[in-house]
Parts: C-alpha cells; sequence; structure tokens
C-alpha cells in the first residue's frame, strides 16, 4: 500500500505534539550507544543502564577495555542485561570488529559509507536489522530508520502496511517518503517506541491513544 509524505508527517506531528522532544538514545559517548544497541536486545532498557552502570564503574567502557577483559569478566558485568552469555558473545564480536577495523574508534567507523557500513555490520555475529540500524542512527548519525515492533503495531493498525511486511518493506517506506533526516528519523522512532509503550501494546489502548482520530 502506498502512503503520501503527508500523512507520516501527520502520524508524526501528533506524537511530538503529544510527547514532545525524546532525546535518544540515552548515551555518552557513540561508544556507550553501540554496546546500549546490544544490550537492549529482549530486554528493557532499565536493565541495560544497570549493566552500563556496572561497566561504567569498572572503568571498562571502552572498546580496548571491554575487548581485553575475560568473556566471563564481562559476562558478570553485564549480567543485568539479562541472557548474558548470549550478549557477552555479542558484544565480543562487536569489539573484535570494531578493533580490528577502525582501532576501535566510533569516529573512525562513522567515515565510512553508510550502506557498506551496515553490510559489515550484519555480519557481525548477533548483530541483525533493528541493531545495525540503531548503531548507525543513534551512534554514527547515520540516515537510516529503525524498525521494531512498535513500529509494526502502530503502522500496521492504521492499516499503512502489513504487519508481517519485511523489516526491508518498513524501512523503505520511511526511506521513499520522507526526506533523508538522521534528525527526523531519530525522532520518529523514538515517539513510536512511546506511543507503543503508552497505548499500542499487544492489547491497545485506543481510546486514549494520540494518535486515535488519526485515518488515511
Amino acid at each position: 500500500m502506498k502512503v503520501g509524505k503527508q500523512a507520516l508527517l501527520e502520524i508524526y506531528d501528533k506524537l511530538y505534539s503529544f510527547y514532545g522532544p525524546q532525546h535518544w538514545w540515552p548515551g555518552d559517548s557513540p561508544f556507550e550507544v553501540a554496546v546500549g544497541a546490544i544490550l537492549t536486545q529482549n530486554t528493557n532498557w532499565t536493565n541495560v543502564e544497570k549493566a552500563i552502570a556496572n561497566l561504567k564503574s569498572a572503568h571498562l567502557l571502552s572498546a580496548r577495555a571491554m575487548h581485553d577483559i575475560p568473556a566471563t569478566r564481562l559476562a558478570s558485568l553485564i549480567r543485568p542485561s539479562g541472557y548474558f552469555n548470549i550478549k557477552t558473545a555479542r558484544l565480543k564480536a562487536f569489539l573484535a570488529f570494531l578493533m580490528g577495523k577502525y582501532g576501535g574508534s566510533m569516529k573512525r567507523m562513522s567515515k565510512r559509507d553508510t550502506g557498506m557500513l551496515r553490510v559489515l555490520l550484519l555480519e557481525v555475529h548477533g548483530i541483525g536489522s533493528e541493531t545495525a540500524d540503531s548503531i548507525l542512527l543513534y551512534a554514527l548519525n547515520k540516515q537510516v530508520f529503525v524498525v521494531d515492533v512498535y513500529t509494526r503495531r502502530v503502522l500496521s493498525r492504521h492499516r499503512i502496511i502489513d504487519f508481517r511486511a519485511s523489516y526491508e518493506e518498513y524501512q523503505q517506506l520511511f526511506h521513499n517518503v520522507l526526506d533523508k533526516d538522521a534528525g527526523l528519523f531519530n525522532e520518529y522512532h523514538a515517539l513510536f517506541v512511546m506511543v507503543g509503550k503508552d497505548y499500542c501494546k499487544p492489547k491497545p489502548l485506543c481510546a486514549d491513544c494520540p494518535l486515535k482520530d488519526f485515518f488515511l
């Protein structure tokens, strides 16, 4: 189904008017944002914050330090994020990639062409489309739209695109219709998360939703 720019911007305007700016992604550095994007898989942000706080307290929140410490030590520190052994393996894979190709520098990594960098990230163990795009958008300020379950719920329930459409189909909806603007993509995805958590739940609370009056 084709959707015009006006429809997507109307959704954005309604959410922005309701919630205001979100200032995503929380993190003191691009590297911290990238670590958070991996740790947030299959958990909530509160748990991720605890894991990141542990890394900071141990003075280990850097590419070199996390790369060099034993996996068992890293696993103990990120334990609050859940699935800590799996996430340790994924972090170690990302760290090997970052150290091997860019000397541990997110700044150096950011200079790589977006399309090629996305391909390389997707080759890293444990990094799928959503995580790769979160790193690209939020850590590196690249012009890519992040798609998650909240995006799917909101757009499918408003009959803009089928819930079962592929990740790429959802992403292309934004890339093809909206101007490629990292700031806009950043805010839009963050607003989807907010409305998804508050109203567009598995059992939706439509009566009070800021999008209740939106119709195509």
